[in-house]
């Protein structure tokens, strides 16, 4: 049960700091590019990363912290952080055609289920 707290509490900050973070840069930058996500994923991405490894080579933390962190924090802040340690660790392992199938798999599916949803809540919306 402690763990699911501490997604949840790590989910609300890591949302609110992704809502918060893209408006700036979106402020900053204009709207006429979805700078203020690709900032988000990017940070997102590279905090993965420091995490994972400081936690794999440095720090011992609980797995709430852990969870808190990964899960919440990040999940919340961007999934495209999970994503982007998923596809590492395929190449890692050494199975780089499965990361890049993950990739295009991911993305083209993603992408055409998000179109697909809209046209389907237009035509249910009319």
């Amino acid at each position: 049960m402690q763990t699911i707290v501490a997604i949840a509490l790590g989910g609300a900050l890591g949302a609110l700091s992704r809502h918060f973070m893209a408006r700036s840069v979106m402020h900053m930058l204009g709207l006429g590019f979805p700078y203020g996500t690709l900032a988000v994923n990017i940070l997102g991405s590279f905090l993965m990363g420091l995490i994972v490894a400081l936690l794999a080579f440095r720090f011992n933390l609980s797995t709430h912290m852990q969870a808190f962190l990964t899960v919440g924090f990040l999940g919340g802040f961007t999934t495209f952080s999970a994503f982007s340690l998923e596809v590492v660790n395929l190449i890692e392992r050494n199975e780089t055609g499965l990361g890049a199938l993950y990739i295009t798999l991911s993305v083209l599916m993603a992408v055409g289920a998000l179109f697909i949803g809209m046209k389907l809540g237009r035509w249910v919306a009319v």
